[in-house]
């Protein structure tokens, strides 16, 4: 079966989304590289500010301040509304910011939110039961860093 750049852009859309509900700031960190680096054509968009030049250095810090701060035992869960809505907002951003590369944003900004939600719930899910298997959140944690960033170079590089 021949997957079509449409097809392949909303299952990025959606990929984006999941790695935004365990990584708030990866996901989008990881599409203004690609809009910097050319891959998603944003000019004359309304997320053509994802595209500027400095963007992706100021969500890149942003979002190794996140992989150091949820570490740290006073974070909140990610399912408490501020965090949960952070996750959507930038889920939704970063599937609509794919979607313009396809020509569907509005389908990759849904998709996106979806995969935030997704993401979100399933990876609290999995990481509490590698916590637990582990006796300790951080080695679970670290594991969570490790998948968010691998999906979203791989994201990235499909792109």
């Amino acid at each position: 079966m021949l997957v079509t750049p449409l097809i392949l852009g909303l299952i990025l859309a959606f990929a984006i989304g999941v790695v935004a509900g365990l990584r708030a700031f990866l996901a989008l960190a990881a599409v203004a590289w690609a809009a910097v680096w050319g891959l998603l054509p944003l000019q004359g968009t309304w997320l053509m500010l994802v595209g500027w030049r400095f963007t992706p250095w100021i969500l890149t810090f942003l979002a190794v301040g996140e992989l150091v701060t949820d570490q740290l035992p006073s974070t909140p869960s990610r399912k408490v509304p501020v965090q949960f809505g952070a996750r959507l907002v930038t889920g939704g951003l970063s599937g609509a910011t794919i979607g313009y590369g396809i020509g569907a944003p509005l389908p990759g900004l849904v998709l996106g939110i979806v995969g935030a939600v997704i993401g979100t719930y399933g990876g609290a899910a999995l990481r509490a039961r590698l916590a637990a298997a582990f006796g300790q959140d951080r080695p679970a944690a670290l594991i969570e860093d490790a998948v968010a960033i691998l999906g979203a170079v791989l994201v990235v590089g499909a792109l």
